[in-house]
């Protein structure tokens, strides 16, 4: 039977606790009119989708079929796939696929063929016979190494514009790039013909890999060494994520062309881009303990308009804190850069993954073995469902000279988007160096001189005082309320990392 949760999250908690506390201790209110405290359930529902009984499925990819036929995959190397899943009412019937694959993390359908990468290689299954079960088993490639280390990961994309699938491929320990195991900490791009294409380098330790609606694609690295947070980062071709440990393999490619300088350790990305031209800045910090510990699968909403208010903006699995966080992002002299949002909490695992459905559905799938997770169960499969409500939220998030413009996805009060006291920022960044994390550092509280509403209300420009190239601009916003009723923001947080301040 489909079972719907009926959780109260960490989140929810809150939200019920700031309710009360606001409304019999707070003097923050309209006129008389009491504050109306939205909550995320308010807007999305989360479904649990019965998986194949007595079977341990850590959900690890999701794909769609053809036939409205969903595939998963398991970090414990099985693909199951269920028909009559999609719709208000799912009842799946699961039937296994594939078995004995090594952690399978990313699966790509494409002209009959399932392909799935795996720690060793990337792999091309088919059922041959129509019987539902894999028959044929083809090596794309496997011109990567593997020493059978806890953390050699290996995250796969689907299919690009040109065929291609891209690899992200984690450092021996989270740390070390062994000779016996090459190319760790590298992007390889696997062509349809099975050329293996070393594409970028520098990464530690990946949680996921998607693309946004341009086919530009990115990952996720989570907090470590090089990495003083975890990180929305772009993989351009060539580019150099970050992390120098795997810079030794540059003696077997000459793809990239000579090996780079090495950056600095206890300096900041923003003065080493300056010595290490390849260096390209994370496009969105993911500041640690605020909006997750370990940022995981990339999903872009091209739902239009299905899933909400969010057409082209990415979702990022969070593992660590169970939920799903949204992400704007806009291209300033030629680098990424943009802002993080909170978006839902209360899933059942730690989410890894995560694929929108052509009704527009988001399914998400997780695992709290080895990684740990807000969300108690040892795996999940689950469905997020947008109800028809818009949530008052900010919508986007652009960088401009003079501070900021803001929009809204409903009309905010006008009087309350022109008080620059609803409003305080902070900036800081973390230490770019060889050991693991960092400290927020280099803290700054930007002042926000002015704030000018447009007519309708779904805007707003921010002119502030102190903007800091390369830092996060942590902005608040406790004291913006929706148009005609004492309600906040659903979220009241936005988290912008700027790397590059526009001239115009």
């Amino acid at each position: 039977m489909l079972q719907k949760v009926s959780y109260i999250t960490m989140m929810e908690m809150y939200d019920r606790f700031r309710f009360f506390f606001l409304v019999f201790f707070s003097p923050v209110l309209l006129g008389e009119e009491e504050m109306v405290v939205p909550m995320e359930s308010d807007y999305y529902s989360i479904t649990t989708i019965p998986l194949p009984e007595g079977e341990v499925i850590e959900v690890s990819g999701i794909e769609i079929l053809p036939g409205g036929r969903v595939a998963i995959s398991s970090r414990r190397g099985d693909i199951f796939i269920a028909k009559d899943i999609l719709g208000e009412e799912p009842l799946p019937v699961w039937t296994l696929f594939a078995r004995g694959l090594h952690e399978v993390l990313g699966i790509a359908w494409k002209d009959g063929w399932l392909y799935a990468t795996q720690r060793p290689e990337v792999t091309r299954i088919r059922d041959r016979n129509g019987d539902g079960r894999a028959d044929v088993f083809e090596t794309l490639a496997d011109d990567w190494g593997i020493m059978g280390d806890y953390h050699e990961y290996a995250f796969g994309s689907r299919h690009d514009e040109n065929g291609d699938i891209w690899v992200v491929l984690c450092l021996t320990g989270s740390s070390k790039a062994d000779e016996k195991s090459p190319f760790r900490g590298w992007c390889m791009r696997i062509t349809p013909d099975g050329e293996c294409i070393p594409t970028g380098y520098g990464i530690r330790s990946p949680g996921g890999i998607g693309f946004n609606h341009l086919g530009d694609v990115f990952y996720c690295d989570n907090e470590g060494l090089w990495n003083g947070s975890s990180s929305l980062k772009h993989l351009r071709p060539g580019g150099f994520q970050g992390n120098p440990s795997g810079n030794k393999y540059f003696a077997l490619t000459s793809d990239l062309g000579p090996e780079p300088p090495e950056p600095n350790s206890g300096s900041r990305i923003e003065i080493e881009r300056e010595r290490v031209p390849d260096l390209v800045p994370p496009p969105v910090v993911l500041p640690h303990g605020k909006i997750g510990n370990s940022p995981a699968g990339i999903e872009c909403d091209e739902t239009d308009g299905k899933f909400g208010p969010f057409q082209n903006q990415l979702f990022v699995s969070e593992q660590t804190h169970s939920k799903l966080n949204r992400v704007y992002l806009e291209k300033i002299n030629g680098f990424y850069q943009g802002a993080a949002f909170p978006f839902l909490e209360g899933f059942g695992s730690g989410n890894i993954v995560a694929r929108f459905a052509p009704d527009g559905s988001l399914f998400t799938g997780g695992t709290n073995r080895g990684w740990g997770s807000r969300g108690k169960r040892p795996f999940s499969f689950q469905r997020v469902n947008w109800n028809g409500k818009v949530p008052f939220e900010i919508h986007e998030m652009r960088a401009k000279p003079y501070g900021f413009d803001l929009s809204f996805t409903l009309k905010a009060d006008i009087d309350t988007l022109a008080d620059v006291d609803s409003y305080s920022m902070e900036s800081y960044t973390y230490i770019y160096q060889k050991g693991y994390g960092s400290p927020v550092v280099d803290l700054t509280k930007p002042v926000i001189k002015k704030a000018i509403p447009r007519k309708d209300g779904k805007s707003v420009r921010l002119k502030i005082k102190g903007l800091v190239k390369g830092n996060v601009h942590e902005l608040r916003l406790p004291g913006v309320r929706l148009k005609g009723i004492n309600q906040p923001l659903l979220h009241q947080v936005a988290y912008y990392t700027l790397n590059e301040i526009p001239k115009s």
